[in-house]
């Protein structure tokens, strides 16, 4: 989990937008709301900033949550970058690592279904904002020794597990 642990004054279920935005100022990131249904914020990673964004499907009851780590892969890596994030999310319980066809743009997803009256809890937003940030921080290096260290899918998972198990 990451730390500088922060909490929210109060407890109660609010609307899942309006509960992230909570979570946010509370944190310090700064944030700003995209639409009704969406807000955008900044998170400081151990490797990276990365944006944070919340979008609710009211018809659905999903909170999409995406965090994107700024790297954007090229079409001469692509390949190499999937089979990395087929391995990667072998790793995962929760959300999955993409890439998004249009512009390249990496990024980890993760829909929480909530029930009919739809709210989100304290610990839910904190629970998945910080899921999200902390497998960005997980595998942020191997993503890296792909697109600058030139190694194999397999060599950038092992060499970036290996790293992340040396820094505890």
């Amino acid at each position: 989990m990451m730390s500088g642990q922060h909490n929210v004054e109060h407890e109660d279920d609010a609307a899942p937008v309006d509960m992230l935005v909570s979570l946010f100022e509370a944190r310090g990131w700064p944030c700003e709301h995209v639409g009704d249904d969406e807000v955008s914020g900044e998170v400081q990673g151990s490797w990276a900033n990365y944006q944070v964004r919340g979008i609710w499907r009211r018809e659905d009851h999903v909170l999409q949550l995406l965090c994107l780590p700024d790297i954007r892969v090229p079409d001469d890596k692509r390949g190499a970058m999937f089979e990395v994030l087929a391995l990667v999310n072998e790793q995962l319980w929760l959300g999955h690592f993409d890439i998004w066809s249009s512009g390249g743009v990496l990024l980890y997803r993760h829909g929480l279904m909530l029930g009919d009256d739809g709210l989100l809890s304290l610990a839910q937003a904190q629970t998945a904002v910080e899921a999200a940030v902390d497998e960005c921080d997980r595998f942020y290096p191997a993503f890296q020794f792909i697109l600058w260290g030139d190694k194999t899918p397999a060599e950038a998972l092992a060499s970036a597990l290996v790293d992340a198990a040396g820094e505890a």
